[in-house]
């Protein structure tokens, strides 16, 4: 396999896993806890965090498109690679729970986008116009905030594992 077309893919891997990842840990750790303190219960935090969880679903989405295209190449490429479902070195083992981390992040992600976000936006129209039910709101934003914090670790948990492979 050519060397150039490795560090292209590789570019790539790193390009949607900072975005991806970094998306997860900005949001945490500035974005929430900011915007909640700045403008309360005002509308315009339902439209801002509406129009940032839209925005950055999209973003992930094509950023975990792209992980699996180019960490199949890079997988099927490295020397420590024996086949498919053979988890017979220890870097095959670590793979493999970084795979599994990645689908948990998954789920949580089409839990968010699928379940909690459209709920959050049904909420959040109606608390615009002073008819929505604050209460719900707050369960659905804490739910959101918990499974972002849960994306967030295993985010972190997968880098690690990252590291951790590419060190054997």
């Amino acid at each position: 396999m050519a060397t150039s077309t490795l560090a292209l893919s590789l570019f790539f891997h790193i390009l949607a896993t900072v975005i991806w990842i970094g998306g997860l840990l900005v949001t945490m750790i500035l974005v929430y806890p900011a915007v909640r303190r700045v403008l309360q219960e005002q509308p315009a935090l339902y439209r801002l965090l509406s129009q940032l969880r839209t925005r950055f679903y999209s973003i992930s989405n094509l950023c975990l498109a792209t992980l699996i295209v180019t960490g199949l190449f890079q997988m099927t490429a490295d020397p420590y690679y024996d086949g498919f479902l053979t988890f017979d070195n220890t870097w095959s083992q670590v793979m493999l729970a970084k795979h599994l981390l990645i689908v948990f992040m998954a789920i949580v992600g089409v839990v968010l986008q699928y379940g909690v976000a459209p709920a959050l936006e049904r909420v959040s129209l109606l608390r615009e116009k002073a008819k929505g039910d604050a209460a719900q709101w707050q369960q659905l934003a804490r739910r959101e905030t918990l499974l972002t914090a849960i994306n967030c670790i295993l985010g972190v948990a997968v880098l690690g594992l990252s590291a951790w492979a590419g060190s054997l």
